[in-house]
């Protein structure tokens, strides 16, 4: 089988590190790729080091979030631009699927009319409104099979795609090399948040919850992994207000990891204080991988993936979060112990990336074929 892979970014993030992981299980199913992407990101060397080829399309650039003037019109001038450019790479390639990785590219896989399945990969929450509305036609128009990593992110587009061209498959991660060893926390223990600096990922709010856990223990740590990508000029300041407020308690800001379970391994607690539009967030996934407790809040499609009390904790407010923390970090190690390992199960389970990889795999066949 051959696939068209189209992505929104060329940068690293959830959704990239996810396509990037996918290239070696389509080889060993022996098919081959082309992944068109916008750009001069770091994807486009992993990909062509992985041995198959990248090329550059046009998609945006667009700002996060609300969208501007500008964006409008990069959109109206750009997506006959892109649909013309997909048309190109269909017939130098003939692909049997066009999987697409983000709801930008989706007007222009429409526009391009292409008697090519497709399938749309949801990773995250599209507000409502005209632009989850033109994407939503856009599916509708081509006929797409959608995917869902989880439910939260799924449902939107169930009045775009059949019930039957509709299916949630969530994340997996590859763990780390070698088995986490539980035990009690470190002294003085450390707490900290993973991701990519944004205002979805909460690190405002770490901070704030990291202000209420000192004032209960003076010597805790805290620091900050990530770093705020994308080059927009909105990430970037939110980086910076993030950073002042952070300064009069010392945390700690490690930039961005490569290697996440090396990161998790000098972890104790695991915050992710997301926005309530994220969905599952793979850094959960991870630390469950890593055997590393999570309290999260209550939000988006996380509590599909977190077990309240027995492999993570769920949080409604900063508040919360910094009281559970303080109970869990000054009470009995063995409950720390336990949650440490059944995350560790939950992972196992149910968010391998073998497993992940199966899921998805067969999903692009089924659409390459037109069966469920």
């Amino acid at each position: 089988m051959k696939l068209l892979l189209l992505d929104q970014f060329s940068d690293p993030g959830g959704a990239q590190q996810g396509l990037l992981e996918l290239f070696p299980s389509i080889r060993a199913r022996g098919w081959a790729a082309l992944a068109g992407l916008p750009g001069d990101g770091e994807l486009f060397p992993r990909i062509r080091e992985a041995g198959f080829q990248a090329v550059r399309i046009r998609c945006g650039p667009y700002t996060s979030g609300s969208k501007s003037l500008l964006d409008a019109a990069h959109f109206v001038t750009g997506t006959p631009v892109l649909a013309r450019q997909i048309r190109r790479l269909a017939a130098d390639f003939s692909p049997d699927l066009i999987y697409v990785n983000g709801p930008r590219i989706l007007p222009g896989v429409a526009y391009a009319g292409l008697r090519v399945p497709v399938l749309f990969h949801s990773h995250s929450y599209l507000f409502p409104g005209l632009v989850r509305r033109l994407a939503g036609l856009s599916l509708r128009r081509c006929g797409a099979w959608v995917v869902g990593s989880c439910r939260f992110v799924a449902d939107p587009w169930r009045p775009f795609a059949g019930a039957d061209r509709m299916q949630v498959i969530y994340n997996g991660v590859a763990g780390p090399d070698s088995p986490p060893q539980a035990g009690s926390p470190s002294r003085p223990p450390t707490v900290a948040c993973i991701g990519r600096i944004a205002p979805e990922k909460g690190q405002r709010e770490f901070v704030a919850a990291a202000a209420l856990i000192r004032g209960a223990l003076p010597a805790c740590r805290f620091t900050v992994y990530g770093a705020a990508l994308f080059g927009e000029a909105g990430a970037q300041r939110y980086d910076a207000e993030v950073r002042a407020a952070a300064a009069p308690l010392g945390i700690e800001f490690a930039g961005w990891v490569t290697d996440v379970y090396a990161a998790l391994r000098s972890v104790d607690l695991l915050l992710v204080p997301s926005a309530g539009h994220e969905a599952t967030t793979r850094v959960i996934l991870e630390a469950h991988a890593a055997g590393v407790p999570v309290i999260a809040f209550r939000s988006g499609g996380i509590p599909e993936v977190v077990e309240e009390g027995r492999d993570g904790w769920l949080a409604g407010s900063t508040e919360e979060m910094a009281g559970r923390a303080i109970e869990l970090l000054t009470g009995d190690p063995l409950r720390l112990a336990e949650v440490s390992g059944a995350a560790r199960l939950s992972w196992s389970r149910k968010f391998t990336l073998h497993r992940y990889h199966e899921e998805l795999l067969n999903a692009m066949e089924c659409a390459s074929r037109g069966s469920r």
